[in-house]
């Protein structure tokens, strides 16, 4: 060990500082499909189909689902009431107009950030991004990293990367430390473990400690704190995310509940931020607006409780806080999307409570079925937009477009409007083959009212005589039917001659009553 000027002492570079929280992880046997791993390779993730298939069947899932469907009648019901909807309208504005000016707030943050002291790496790709932080890392001779909860991180895969690295990571966020020690990915952006009961978290500990614990949570909250309060004194690294980042004045804002950003940000010599271009807002004042109208949307309250403002590295004086600490920007194929229609996704604040709203979400249990860092609506069109995402360009079909996800947001991004695009580009890109030519023909007939009439009639003569099953299994009508449920055709039209009905009934009062 080597004394610092302030009499605290860091770890020599060759000193095998290791974790406290993660030791006993090994002796945990919680299986979970592939799909919700964390070292899920996202370039070659099952199907779509497939993993969504699995997932509605998954053990436990109606569980899940239950508990989604509660948390969105509470948190994402569309309705936003007076106070809530100046603070929505006035949010909205704030995002588009950072975008309007984008590389100019941009520029400012950078400049504000170096005078500060802070060592900004503004990088292009993901890549480039686990790259630099695992290079400042292994500089500073760092085993060991205390993290908070940031979905940036997830998006680039950098515990995976650190920790090939021969480093220790650990993930100081409640949720975040269950779902790792689980071996699983975030299943929500602010509920990471909602896919978990009680008692599975009270086995996933259990397990850890060799003894059974009781499903109590305060138990279970003191027993993962007494090992994360060991790793936030031994750590040589802290790593946070940033909720937003004030051009004006520099400042990194971070958002949490439970107090663990503080020690992050302020007990390791070292500390990176990492967070993706669009963070930025104009001026730090906007946070009065920003900050409630997120913790509103995400858990229905004023405020959370901790508000963590970094302004720089420790300064002459101060008893704690970072001596070194870098601040990683990443593009990822955001910068792209200005001046395009897409453009309005950057709008994005993270609260998660399209998600909530979402039923397919809701139906697979949680976000893991999407194969992707972000689940939800807000995944499904952002993923497919990010990096070389090829393999994610079929997620915006993971939707029903009842358009609650647009009711949900509070910054008013239109959702379905960029799901519909999403799928058009997607088919863009296909081949034109059976179904896509059934569609046509489909259009075509439709189109022309004597067809149209001609159709419904198919439709009813072949649902009277023909199974439901053996009609799933027609040409083109099968590849629709995949995953969905063959609904009965044999009064097809029905509805439309009831509306014609009572159309008739408004036009000519009496008609066939009996009143003359």
């Amino acid at each position: 060990m080597k004394d610092q000027p302030n009499g605290t002492t860091t770890p020599e570079p060759d000193a095998r500082v290791r974790s406290t929280a993660m030791i006993d992880a090994g002796r945990v046997t919680r299986p979970h499909p592939s799909w919700s791993g964390s070292d899920l390779d996202p370039e070659h993730r099952p199907s779509l189909r497939s993993m969504t298939a699995e997932a509605v069947t998954r053990e436990g899932v109606g569980h899940t689902r239950l508990r989604l469907e509660a948390l969105g009648r509470e948190r994402a019901s569309g309705r936003w009431s007076p106070w809530e909807s100046q603070l929505r309208d006035r949010g909205a504005e704030i995002r588009r107009e950072t975008l309007r000016d984008f590389e100019g707030y941009m520029s400012r943050l950078v400049a504000q950030l170096e005078r500060h002291g802070v060592v900004v790496h503004r990088v292009s790709t993901a890549g480039e991004a686990r790259e630099t932080i695992g290079r400042i890392a292994t500089e500073h001779g760092v085993t060991l990293i205390a993290k908070s909860k940031s979905m940036a991180t997830e998006e680039i895969h950098l515990t995976p990367h650190l920790v090939g690295l021969g480093i220790d990571v650990v993930e100081t966020d409640l949720g975040e430390y269950i779902a790792q020690v689980a071996g699983e990915r975030p299943s929500h952006i602010v509920g990471p473990a909602l896919h978990m009961s009680r008692q599975d978290v009270t086995d996933l500990f259990s397990q850890m400690k060799g003894e059974r614990l009781p499903a109590d949570p305060d138990v279970l909250a003191a027993y993962a704190r007494e090992r994360l309060r060991a790793d936030f004194k031994a750590a040589q690294m802290g790593i946070c995310g940033v909720n937003f980042a004030a051009a004006d004045t520099g400042t990194l804002v971070v958002v949490s509940n439970e107090g663990n950003v503080d020690m992050v940000t302020s007990q390791p010599d070292l500390l990176v931020a990492v967070m993706p271009v669009e963070k930025v807002i104009p001026r730090l004042a906007d946070i009065g607006t920003l900050v409630p109208l997120l913790c509103n949307a995400a858990n229905k309250e004023f405020s959370t409780a901790y508000q963590t403002l970094l302004n720089g590295p420790r300064r002459p004086g101060e008893t704690d806080g970072p001596r070194e600490f870098h601040c990683v920007i990443f593009d990822n194929g955001r910068t792209a999307l200005l001046g395009t229609p897409k453009e309005e996704i950057l709008a994005c604040i993270r609260c998660g409570n399209c998600q909530f709203s979402c039923p397919v979400f809701r139906t697979l249990g949680g976000g893991h079925a999407y194969g992707t860092t972000y689940g939800g609506p807000i995944g499904a069109v952002l993923s497919p937009l990010l990096g070389d995402a090829s393999h994610d360009r079929d997620l915006p079909f993971l939707c029903s477009l009842c358009g609650a996800c647009a009711d949900a947001c509070p910054v008013k991004i239109p959702l379905p409007d960029l799901l519909v695009d999403g799928r058009a580009d997607y088919e863009g890109e296909q081949p034109r083959g059976l179904e896509t030519r059934g569609w046509g023909l489909w259009g075509w007939l439709w189109s022309r009212p004597r067809l149209y009439r001609a159709t419904l009639l198919a439709a009813r003569v072949a649902g009277r005589v023909l199974p439901r099953a053996f009609l799933g299994k027609l040409p083109v009508a099968n590849l629709w039917a995949t995953g969905r449920t063959i609904p009965d055709v044999s009064h097809a039209g029905d509805g439309r001659a009831l509306f014609q009905g009572e159309a008739s009934k408004r036009r000519h009062p009496g008609a066939n009553t009996g009143d003359r």
